[in-house]
């Protein structure tokens, strides 16, 4: 975890040095937060030293000794690189395999010779490696078909499983016991209250998650505002760099990828007629004077468009050139249509547009419904707007903003996609962290989340290099997150920025100092800046912020229950005086917010002091046996560290890599990260879960990092979800469902025990209550390789019991992993006749525990017969929706003894 950091974490090799002291520019700010209404009870603490613990380790010394061996997988120095290959069918970015560094073969076809010829050209990740590599786009760029790069990555993940090591064991695991004898108490003993939002969701715009994802929108580049760029070194160049660009003039600056003609329309792209201030370029068609039939123009989607049965709504907007411009001609209707590229079928259409003429000096926006019947064989599909030639020959029309969207969760405009929200909805998350991340930070200050420009009508969003390598459009802006809140039944979790910027130079490198930080002494614009976002979240429609929310929709406040101040600031130097000014601020305004450090004692040159009634939000990336030694890591955490009144948030997290294997030879700690979360993953992480929640008092907040990852830029790091434009092709990972278990049947009282014979390791558990339903939930993992015995009393009167399992079919596989070959090979089941290990006399129950396993048991205490709601939350196999769907009833016989 972060209090004891890699030096060089392959997303957080980033330094600042005096050299780039130039940089601490003072960026604009909202013109609407200037200094100039600055609130008047805005101070500095004094003195604000005072809140600062300087630590005297020098700077780089480790917290703790062995510290980087927990986390050994990211301290690589030969990262491996995502590639996003370009090729000539059609313009923009294609999927190709990000290739592991040395025992996976450099190809998913076959194995490189080591003086084979360099494949190019590909885009590598963001976490470029250190030999100073460097890659280039090929100029001639197009896309390699869907249907070609599902192949390819079915392919690839066959072959890379069959190169990636495995584990043989876990490290931590005690593999002396056989099992224990448990007396839980429900009469007796203290019940602590369990921590009702302990299990939520952390989002931010990564490996297309967002623009791409779970945001709506069907089309990309819809409204040219970026493109995207590979980072890395540069020779003779300190430090990361734009190594490569869609557009090889300006990085990040726009292009007309995703877009080709029909017919005879010639295709630019045009600066000269803005939508808006905001949406500057527009795609420029030209009619030459003598075409004929249709002609027009089609996108391909994010890798194509998912299309099956259900109401589509497009749009455009659409301007005539007044020199080209025949006023005498008749507009033409539009034709929009959904087509596929592997049948060549037109499978729906609507028409957009009416008598009016096509206006030469404004925009008109068209907008139509689509409504299909079919299910494509694929998402190699296509949306096009298309009309006769003969009525607009000789003219240019300018279009932008071209939309598709699908039906949404909950049919919100300008919403989530559907299916991808319900698998999230599944989880039963209690809170949703936004908007990161990293990418809250930005690049460099200027290019931070400025929360203002993510607001209002889509042709206000100009859009933001995004800290991930891709231009953000923030058509999943501020707004929407909080409407996303009110969607899932989510407390709000807003990570504010707090004077901090990543800057992209420094990714790389492996100190940082303040360079990139807003002086304290100008700290008060950041302040307003955040100010100003909270009266647009919480403030009457009578304010100036609340009367904006207001006219975008939502009339009524929002409630801000958790503020993030700043993401991941060990990274820098100035944390403790820029978090201390932003609490004491902040606290005064809204005193009943619970506020969250971003860093405490992680950065090794000094120590955040927290404040009573606040959260630290340290981040957890390590090997499985890390997880499983942090068990009882905040049993005492309080009382070690002197903080009675501080509390703990963990919002990113994963098993990130298999154990190390000290004294194998074939063990190899550059190649020890896995992609997709396997069983033990699982194991481990609910090991730590029941860690949390069994500290309830001090445990508050925990969120899975990152939760949704598109195939195409899959970082082949941990996901709960991974998806593609086809939702037939969703993948649910075995943490996922991990999770939704561990949500769902959460009591509302911690229930005390005695351990009569045995004791935590292997097996790991909690229990818990909801008096009014009179249920016990039990939650049991077995991190061992054998069967272990669990004897169980109750001091009270239970009728029935039942459960649910996650187990790979394989009893002792715990290598086993879901994938895109088999998406439910590891998934929850019931636990068949459990009543037949019970002993009502003497409320016992006795269970033969399968290794390598994480159950829930539920007891149905006699106190609740004849309750009509007693088996509302019963214990049962949870899988999504969609996968009881995909494959109907899942059920394995479990039983033992």
């Amino acid at each position: 975890m972060w209090v004891s950091p890699p030096r060089n974490p392959w997303w957080r090799r980033r330094t600042r040095t005096a050299v780039d002291a130039w940089e601490r520019t003072v960026d604009e700010w909202n013109p609407e937060c200037s200094s100039s209404h600055l609130a008047e009870d805005v101070q500095f603490p004094q003195p604000i030293r005072a809140a600062i613990t300087i630590r005297s380790t020098p700077v780089g010394t480790p917290i703790s000794p062995g510290a980087w061996s927990s986390l050994a997988p990211w301290n690589r120095s030969n990262d491996v690189a995502q590639n996003m290959e370009y090729s000539e069918d059609s313009p923009g970015l294609s999927m190709a395999p990000w290739l592991p560094p040395r025992s996976t073969p450099q190809s998913p076809l076959e194995p490189r010779s080591a003086n084979a010829a360099p494949i190019e050209p590909r885009l590598p990740d963001p976490r470029a490696d250190e030999t100073g590599m460097t890659q280039s786009i090929n100029e001639a760029s197009a896309r390699i078909p869907v249907m070609m790069a599902k192949l390819q990555l079915l392919l690839f993940v066959a072959l890379s499983s069959a190169f990636s090591q495995s584990s043989p064991y876990l490290n931590a695991v005690n593999s002396n016991s056989t099992g224990v004898d448990l007396a839980i108490w429900i009469n007796n003993g203290t019940q602590n209250d369990t921590a009702p939002s302990l299990g939520g969701l952390l989002f931010e715009d990564i490996s297309r998650s967002g623009d791409g994802g779970l945001y709506g929108e069907l089309l990309r580049n819809r409204a040219f505002q970026g493109s995207d760029v590979s980072t890395g070194h540069t020779p003779m160049i300190p430090y990361i760099d734009i190594v490569a660009s869609q557009n090889p003039s300006l990085p990040f600056a726009p292009v007309i990828d995703g877009w080709s003609a029909i017919g005879d329309a010639r295709l630019s792209l045009d600066l000269l007629h803005p939508l808006s201030d905001a949406l500057e370029v527009s795609l420029q068609v030209d009619v030459p004077i003598n075409a004929t039939g249709e002609i027009g123009f089609e996108n391909d989607g994010w890798w194509g468009i998912g299309v099956f049965p259900q109401t589509y709504n497009a749009s455009f907007n659409v301007q005539a050139n007044s020199a080209r411009y025949n006023y005498s001609s008749t507009t033409p209707y539009f034709n929009v249509s959904l087509r596929s590229k592997t049948t060549g079928q037109t499978m729906a259409n609507g028409q957009a547009g009416d008598a009016r003429r096509v206006n030469p000096f404004r925009y008109t926006r068209f907008s139509t419904q689509i409504r299909n019947l079919v299910q494509a064989p694929d998402a190699n599909n296509t949306l096009a707007v298309t009309w006769q030639a003969e009525k607009t020959a000789g003219q240019t029309l300018y279009f932008n903003l071209i939309s598709l969207f699908g039906e949404t969760y909950k049919d919100q405009p300008n919403g989530l996609r559907k299916d991808l929200a319900e698998n999230l909805a599944a989880l039963n998350p209690k809170f949703l962290r936004f908007p990161g991340g990293n990418n809250l930070e930005g690049y460099s200050i200027p290019r931070r989340w400025k929360w203002w420009k993510t607001i209002g009508p889509l042709e206000h969003r100009r859009g933001r290099p995004g800290d991930w390598s891709y231009y953000n459009t923030d058509g999943l802006g501020l707004l929407e997150y909080l409407q996303w809140c009110e969607a899932f039944s989510m407390e709000p979790f807003l990570v504010v920025y707090a004077g901090f910027s990543l800057e992209l130079a420094k990714y790389d490198a492996a100190n940082s100092t303040d360079a990139n930080e807003w002086p304290i002494d100008e700290m008060h614009h950041v302040l307003q800046e955040v100010l100003d976002e909270l009266e647009y979240c919480m403030g009457s429609p009578e304010t100036y912020w609340g009367s904006k929310r207001a006219l975008h929709g939502h009339p009524d406040p929002f409630n801000i229950t958790y503020i993030g101040i700043g993401n991941e600031d060990f990274l820098s130097q100035n944390y403790p005086e820029r978090a201390a000014f932003m609490h004491f601020n902040l606290k005064a305004r809204y005193p009943n917010v619970t506020y969250i450090y971003s860093a405490y004692n992680e950065n090794p040159s000094w120590q955040t002091k927290l404040e009573p009634g606040s959260l630290w939000d340290p981040h957890i990336y390590a090997n499985p046996s890390h997880f499983i030694e942090q068990f009882n890591q905040w049993d005492n955490w309080r009382e070690e560290t002197k903080h009675p009144n501080v509390s703990i948030a963990v919002t990113e997290y994963h098993v990130a890599s298999i154990d190390p294997r000290p004294g194998d030879p074939t063990f190899d700690p550059d190649n020890a990260a896995i992609d997709h979360p396997r069983m033990f993953s699982a194991v481990a992480e609910a090991i730590y879960a029941i860690g949390e929640e069994r500290n309830s008092n001090t445990f508050r907040l925990s969120c899975y990092a990152p939760v949704i990852q598109n195939v195409h830029v899959w970082r082949h790091t941990g996901y709960d979800v991974l998806f593609d434009a086809d939702p037939r092709n969703t993948l649910l990972s075995v943490s996922y469902y991990q999770q939704m278990m561990f949500n769902k049947y959460q009591g509302t009282q911690t229930l005390p025990f005695d351990i009569v014979d045995g004791g935590f390791n292997p097996l790991f558990w909690v229990a818990s209550i909801t008096q009014q339903e009179g249920i016990v939930f039990f939650k049991l993992v077995n991190a061992g390789n054998t069967t272990q015995d669990l004897s169980l009393k109750l001091d009270a009167a239970f009728v029935s019991v039942n459960g649910t399992i996650l187990a790979a079919p394989e009893p002792t596989d715990l290598n086993g992993f879901n994938d895109f070959e088999n998406r439910t090979a590891i998934v929850p089941k019931d636990i068949l006749d459990l009543d037949e290990h019970g002993d009502w006399k003497d409320h016992k129950l006795k269970w033969r525990v399968p290794p390598y396993s994480v159950s829930v048991l539920q007891f149905d205490l006699e106190s609740a017969i004849g309750e009509p709601d007693k088996h509302s939350k019963s214990v049962n196999a949870v899988i999504a929706p969609e996968q009881q769907a995909l494959d109907g009833q899942l059920v394995l016989d479990v039983r033992h003894g």
